[in-house]
Formats: structure tokens, sequence, C-alpha cells
């Protein structure tokens, strides 16, 4: 059997941001420099390293960027503030309010303030009801780049058997609308699924975003399937990294390092027999910062009618 093909969304990332980039300087030469504002409400690590990225990333490519960083403490009330006069400034194109938000906070009324034209994570229901129906609009980061890499690496859905394996408004649904919109014949599988493994093994396209470290094992796939994996998973323990990797040398050493492991949904052992994969890391979630930039240069040009 023919070695499978290995998506690299490091390099594909790379691709978009050097378009974008060219995209950038182009509307720049017109006078109009795409803007990104990201809220980040208290101090949680994770996502102080994944905010830094994102400004890093729109200083790379030329976009402008304001990081706004409330306290711990701040109400609903004041964040609906920050959000309308983010809406009102045509300087900012692009609003992302970083998740997850303190308890208090209302964070789906929250999302729901940030108007349409300007909500580049896709989430607001005027741009869910726009992907349903197959119209122009911002579309979800994740979900968009996977359908990215499969265009740009030549693979068709059309026709196929596709499944999503998760059902969350950011990752599953959106996945499976954008699969269907590409005329994939789409099964959405969950939690609740009876049988999973009957629907997964007859999957031509498997998408695994259910959040459970090596939860797809190798008899769920279907030879030759194309598996991507959007986990992202810490293991912590010696004995689950040698489950999940057996003697690989490099992951032991990363463990003795950090303390943890990385690991998808898919079990590492499952993609030996898939036609093409998505490793972790380096797959599926090097494309979500990427295509939050093309999103607000979208966003830019849809504001102004020229998408």
């Amino acid at each position: 059997m023919e070695k499978p093909l290995v998506l690299d969304g490091v390099a594909i990332a790379a691709e978009i941001k050097a378009e974008v980039a060219g995209e950038v300087e182009t509307l720049i030469g017109r006078g109009i420099q795409p803007g990104l504002a990201v809220i980040l409400v208290g101090s949680v690590a994770a996502s102080e390293i994944y905010v830094r990225s994102k400004v890093k990333t729109c200083g790379e490519l030329g976009i402008y960027s304001e990081m706004l960083t409330p306290p711990e403490s701040v109400t609903t009330d004041e964040l609906l503030a920050m959000v309308a006069e983010l809406n009102a400034r045509d300087k900012i194109d692009g609003i992302l309010i970083q998740l997850p938000l303190p308890a208090h906070v209302d964070t789906k009324r929250l999302l729901d303030a940030v108007v349409p034209e300007k909500d580049v994570d896709g989430f607001h229901p005027v741009n869910v009801g726009r992907l349903q129906s197959g119209q122009p609009g911002l579309q979800p980061c994740t979900p968009a780049g996977v359908m990215e890499m499969l265009r740009r690496r030549g693979i068709s859905v059309a026709g196929k058997n596709a499944v999503v394996i998760g059902r969350s408004d950011i990752v599953g649904k959106p996945m499976a609308m954008l699969l269907l919109n590409a005329s994939a014949t789409v099964t959405v599988c969950h939690s609740k699924t009876e049988d999973l493994a009957s629907y997964t093994q007859r999957a031509d396209v498997l998408v695994a975003a259910i959040g459970r470290a090596g939860f797809v094992t190798e008899d769920m796939v279907k030879p030759g399937a194309v598996v991507v994996d959007v986990g992202i998973n810490r293991v912590t323990s010696e004995e689950k990294v040698r489950e999940f990797f057996g003697d690989d040398a490099g992951r032991a050493a990363t463990f003795a390092k950090r303390g943890s492991v990385v690991v998808g949904d898919v079990h590492p052992e499952a993609f030996r027999t898939s036609g093409a994969y998505t490793p972790v890391p380096g797959g599926v979630g090097a494309l979500t910062i990427a295509m939050l930039m093309a999103n607000t240069v979208k966003a830019a040009k849809l504001r102004r009618g020229d998408a």
C-alpha cells in the first residue's frame, strides 16, 4: 500500500499568508489597511499566547491590529459598550472576542453584538445563515481552513461519503455545511451516536472534532480514507504517551521536557492505512490563524463591496 499523503498545515498556512500579504499590499495601495481588534479578558496563559500570535501575524502581513485587555472583573455591559465602539469604527474590519470568557459574562450576547460584517470568527447567526444558504460571508476559521487545505492539495469531496464526528457550533456544524456545499454526502456523528464505527468505516473523508484523545482507532477508518484530525488534546501521563506513540523517541523527549504531549482525536496508528491525513501538531491547528487573517482581509473587501 502507498504511503499516505501528509497534509502539512504549516506549509499550507504559509501559502495562505503569502497570498493575504499580497492582498493587503494591494489594498494599502488604494488607501485601505485592513484592521483587526482582539478582545482578551483577564489573564489566561493559553489565551494570551494565542492572541499574541494573532497580533504578531497581523504585523507580519501588514494588517493593522489592536489588542484590548479589560480585567477579569469586566461586566457584560462594559464589554458590550466596547464592542459597540469597535462596530462603529471604520478602521476596524474584524472583531475577535477570545474565548473562553469569565463565567459571569454573557458570551452569547456578546458574540451576537458583533456586527456580521466584522464577525471574523463566523459565529454570528447571520453568518451562520449565509453559510447554510451558500451566500458570501465570513466562515468559521477552522472548518474553512480544512476546506482550503483539501482544495489546495487537489482532494475533491464531491460525491464522496463524508463523516464529521462532533456537532459544535465552532467546528462540527459549519464543517458539515461546508462539505455539503461542496457536494459531499454528509453524516454528522456525536457522543450519542450508536455504533459509531459503522458510519466511520464507510467514510471517504473523516473529520474528527470531538475533543477526546485518540478516540478514533485504526479499525474505525476505511483504508485509503482522507482523515482530518481537528483535535488538540494534552496527554500528561507517560503510560498514555507510550499507548499513543509507542517508542517514538521524539515524543518521549517532548514529554520529558514539557510534561505533556499533544495528540489529536485520532489515534496515530489510524493514519497508517489512510490515503491522506493531517498530523497533530502541524495540521489543522496551523491553519486557523492563517484563515483569521484571510477573513480580516475578506471583511475589509466585503464591507467596501469589493469581494
